[in-house]
């Protein structure tokens, strides 16, 4: 074993006695980062080309600071996206998510489907979909202006129209032209504040993590902003916690212009995110 892997073997026991939830994949990820490699470059890097600096960036991740925060960068999908402090840094789970809008976007059979992504905080559910879905004209709102500077990096030469406001009162200039509504909002209840794993009540905006007593204030919100935006027929995906499974579909009621809204699970098989259809008139 050369000199960098022992030391990452010793960062991964440090991380776990730390907490961290993935500690021989960050320790991995923070060494390949520091000494310029792939992860499975790692083995060929010489013990003369050891970087102290290494266990700087240990320390901070012990610290719980998020991974993306420490290397500037996070994945999502096919992207790599520019993160720090005062943005959301994206999460596996919302993948699924984008991945079943794809989806229901294809299904459709619109030539240049419209999708809009309200709170759109990185970029990430917007730039998938603009990537993924060719043709598709889509537009994105964040109100942070914190945000909006990693927004800005992420989107510069794209095809998004990224604009600054409030998620419910967005667009009005695309009052019922749209196909697609998806937003991965603010959902988990101030209740729920000592509970939230460091990295991300320390580190993630608030405003992007709470949202009222049961976390459902702007999701109730959205609900109209969504109705409002959709022709009849499209689509609305948003994304909440694995303990509301259940209670979103039920805001999205026939009574106020849905149809078939319904919860689906993520990749643990946890309810992740609820969609419905607006109903045709």
């Amino acid at each position: 074993m050369n000199l960098l892997l022992a030391e990452v073997a010793q960062a991964t026991q440090r991380l776990a006695d730390a907490g961290v939830p993935s500690p021989r994949n960050d320790a991995e990820e923070l060494a390949a980062f520091v000494h310029g490699v792939k992860r499975g470059e790692l083995h060929s890097v010489k013990n003369s080309d050891f970087d102290a600096r290494y266990w700087e960036v240990i320390a901070r991740r012990e610290q719980r600071e998020p991974l993306q925060h420490i290397t500037g960068r996070a994945f999502f999908r096919y992207l790599e996206l520019q993160v720090g402090p005062g943005v959301f840094v994206p999460r596996p789970e919302t993948e699924a998510v984008v991945g079943w809008a794809i989806d229901a976007v294809r299904a459709m059979d619109v030539v240049e489907p419209r999708i809009v992504d309200l709170c759109t905080g990185s970029g990430a559910i917007a730039l998938a979909l603009a990537q993924e879905v060719p043709r598709s004209r889509v537009h994105a709102v964040e109100l942070s202006e914190d945000a909006l500077r990693w927004t800005r990096k992420n989107m510069e030469g794209s095809r998004v129209d990224l604009r600054q406001g409030d998620a419910l009162d967005a667009f009005h200039d695309l009052d019922g032209q749209v196909d697609l509504v998806i937003s991965n909002p603010p959902y988990i209840p101030l209740t729920e504040w000592e509970y939230v794993a460091p990295e991300a009540r320390d580190y993630d905006p608030e405003l992007a993590l709470f949202s009222g007593e049961d976390g459902l204030d702007l999701i109730r919100g959205i609900e109209r902003t969504a109705h409002r935006l959709l022709r009849p027929g499209g689509v609305v995906v948003i994304e909440h916690a694995d303990t509301q499974g259940g209670q979103v579909p039920w805001i999205f009621t026939e009574e106020r212009g849905w149809a078939d809204a319904a919860d689906h699970p993520d990749l643990n098989n946890r309810p992740r995110f609820a969609t419905a259809r607006r109903a045709m008139p």
